[in-house]
């Protein structure tokens, strides 16, 4: 309680409270329900900065949720497992662009099957519960050929240590993924032109959140968690010192009852919470067509 009385002080435009992970030291809370891997790179292996795009004509506000390229908020259980969510989740959005169609996708593959390392640090690899990396999943889902369905491998939230990937159930396929250079105008283009992207966030502000847009006026620029960037807003709060301020929309995977029904916002323009720092973006291939 003192701690989310404490947020509440330093992000005055988010409602901080009792949430299910209350009975928490933060040290049990980042180990059971965060996973991200400390990537000293960005740029990992194959992936390459995306090109600039222009950023004159955006949207004011803008929510893929609105266009049907997202699924249901998902719940990764008290496994590390976050960075397969943003992983699939962006994937799934792809796919939608790319094929019209919106299938839900197997995090239980990458848990299980994804030990892809970092070409600059061998040792860092994924590791299922235990963290992993969005760029290193996209590399192994290059390597495979996709992911299968959430129906055809169904999530357990456990490290059960055998891979049952089939290749001839593939829904989704990775063309090509990139890294979004911290500028906010371009991640908004970024977001708008390729779907929901995959983001990395440090989720302190997270364990006590309940609603509201947060602007913490302190908060690590360390990520240690997953998510999807799926839409931003042009004006969500109002601090009385200042004007109405943009924020972004992020997809959470703790379930439905945490936060506004699974999602967080947070304030655009300050890369607050190191929101800007780790963002990629991944275009899907369309399945359908036959392999050439």
């Amino acid at each position: 309680m003192r701690r989310a009385r404490r947020h509440q002080q330093l992000d005055p435009t988010a409602v901080h409270g009792v949430t299910q992970f209350s009975d928490l030291t933060p040290g049990e809370f980042k180990r059971t329900y965060l996973g991200l891997r400390k990537g000293k790179k960005h740029l990992v292996g194959s992936a390459h900065e995306a090109p600039l795009l222009p950023t004159n004509d955006l949207p004011e506000d803008f929510d893929w949720r609105d266009k049907g390229a997202v699924t249901g908020v998902k719940n990764q259980g008290s496994c590390g497992s976050c960075w397969s969510f943003s992983t699939s989740g962006a994937l799934e959005g792809a796919n939608f662009l790319a094929t019209g169609k919106l299938e839900t996708l197997s995090e239980q593959q990458m848990v299980d099957c994804d030990h892809e390392c970092d070409a600059e640090e061998p040792d860092d690899c994924d590791q299922g519960c235990n963290g992993g990396l969005m760029n290193t999943a996209f590399q192994y889902l290059q390597k495979v050929g996709g992911l299968e369905s959430e129906k055809d491998y169904p999530y357990t939230g456990t490290d059960r240590g055998t891979c049952k990937f089939d290749e001839s159930k593939i829904k989704a396929s990775v063309h090509n993924f990139s890294v979004v250079s911290i500028d906010e105008e371009q991640i908004a283009a970024n977001l708008v032109k390729h779907g929901p992207l995959a983001i990395a966030i440090n989720a302190v502000f997270m364990q006590t959140y309940i609603g509201g847009v947060s602007c913490p006026y302190i908060c690590g620029k360390h990520l240690d968690h997953g998510v999807l960037l799926v839409g931003y807003g042009s004006a969500g709060y109002a601090p009385i010192r200042l004007k109405e301020k943009p924020y972004w929309i992020i997809k959470n995977s703790w379930g439905e009852t945490w936060g506004e029904n699974g999602y967080y916002k947070i304030c655009r323009g300050r890369n607050v919470c190191g929101v800007d720092s780790m963002v990629s973006t991944v275009t899907a291939i369309h399945t359908t067509a036959p392999k050439v």
